[in-house]
């Protein structure tokens, strides 16, 4: 087991990295300070790994709440009716909640926990590739809404993620593919080494070799943590590095419908698009475009815009971004592969003429 740390001073956590780290009743007990935990999953994960957990807690007067599976269920109404059980079920204030499941359970349950009597315990355990290199570290928590995707959330850390590496073996073709776009990201806006690696294990991680596999988590999971650490709510503008590809992607899940693209196929076009728009702004060059283009589609995630959305549906759902600022729209970039920048110094016509020209014809 490999053990990082998101250095938040008083509020800093352990990343637990290993494999059946579900059964280590130590390692989760050790973060669970009342008799009362509440473990929220989905109707998919829960008879995978419910069970396996609840042997780990016995100690404890342990509650369920299982919500159906997807994206287009993260949402206020899904959120209301997980207060509605911890109510129901009396939990007070002392409880500890359990996050089992994907991004979308992490996401959820960390918003209902930081708004559940203003504010309960609650521990992460995510069992895709992309919660656990990604949404279960930093403490962004949140909703989908109509009009935009995450718009309603809150910043709240949790005691610990837990990673448990034999979850994977469960996890769908489609569903690694889309962890592997956040893998990805990181070595594109951080570590241009790790994104050479990563060119040269792809086969072996999407076979889920498992050298490869813990290798490639720890390196994203600590990538996230020094950023988190440095910049825990966005305030210096370098945790908003993270978002790499997720305004566009966020575009795109939203026009197209939540849950039609998984978030990682959106967010891996979304990275296309940022690298398209950097070389077009004369920045990044042509063969790290298609560099880039070629590791996406070796770990089989989208490059292209969906022919259902225009260029004005995406700049309309763009304009709605939380990176919107005094009017203008930040979008991250790249300079360089392992270099990205947040700027509103660009040409808004070239990025229209860029969507126009990605678009398909008279849409």
């Amino acid at each position: 087991m490999q053990t990082l740390t998101v250095e938040l001073g008083s509020r800093s956590y352990p990343i637990y990295i290993g494999e059946n780290l579900l059964s280590r009743t130590d390692l989760i007990t050790a973060h669970i300070n009342s008799q009362r935990v509440v473990i929220i999953s989905n109707e998919t994960v829960a008879p995978l790994y419910l069970e396996q957990l609840k042997l780990s807690l016995t100690e404890f007067n342990c509650q369920e709440i299982i919500l159906p599976d997807g994206e287009q269920y993260k949402n206020a109404t899904t959120l209301e009716s997980i207060f509605d059980a911890l109510l129901e079920q009396r939990c007070p204030r002392d409880s500890t909640i359990i996050a089992l499941g994907g991004g979308v359970v992490g996401d959820i349950t960390g918003f209902a926990s930081a708004c559940y009597q203003r504010g309960v315990d609650f521990i992460q355990i995510p069992t895709t590739l992309l919660s656990q290199v990604d949404s279960s570290v930093g403490g962004k928590t949140g909703i989908n809404h109509a009009l935009g995707k995450n718009m309603i959330g809150a910043f709240y850390q949790p005691q610990c993620v837990v990673i448990d590496l034999n979850t994977l073996k469960t996890l769908p073709a489609r569903e690694l593919s889309a962890g592997v776009a956040e893998v990805i990201k990181y070595g594109l806006l951080a570590d241009a080494d790790f994104f050479s690696w990563l060119e040269k294990n792809i086969e072996k991680l999407m076979q889920l070799d498992p050298q490869c596999v813990s290798y490639a988590i720890q390196t994203s999971c600590q990538c996230k943590a020094d950023i988190v650490a440095s910049d825990e709510q966005e305030k210096s503008g370098r945790r908003a590095l993270l978002n790499l590809g997720h305004t566009f992607g966020h575009a795109i899940e939203t026009g197209m419908g939540y849950g039609v693209w998984l978030h990682g196929e959106a967010v891996a076009c979304g990275m296309a698009l940022a690298a398209e728009f950097s070389a077009r702004t004369g920045w990044l060059c042509a063969q790290d475009v298609a560099r880039i283009k070629a590791l996406l589609a070796a770990a089989k995630l989208p490059t292209s815009l969906p022919d259902q959305l225009s260029a004005k549906d995406m700049l309309a759902v763009m304009a709605m971004d939380k990176k919107v600022q005094a009017g203008k729209l930040n979008l991250i970039l790249l300079e360089q592969i392992g270099t990205a920048v947040m700027t509103h110094s660009y040409d808004r016509a070239l990025l229209a003429d860029m969507l126009t020209q990605l678009t398909s014809p008279g849409q």
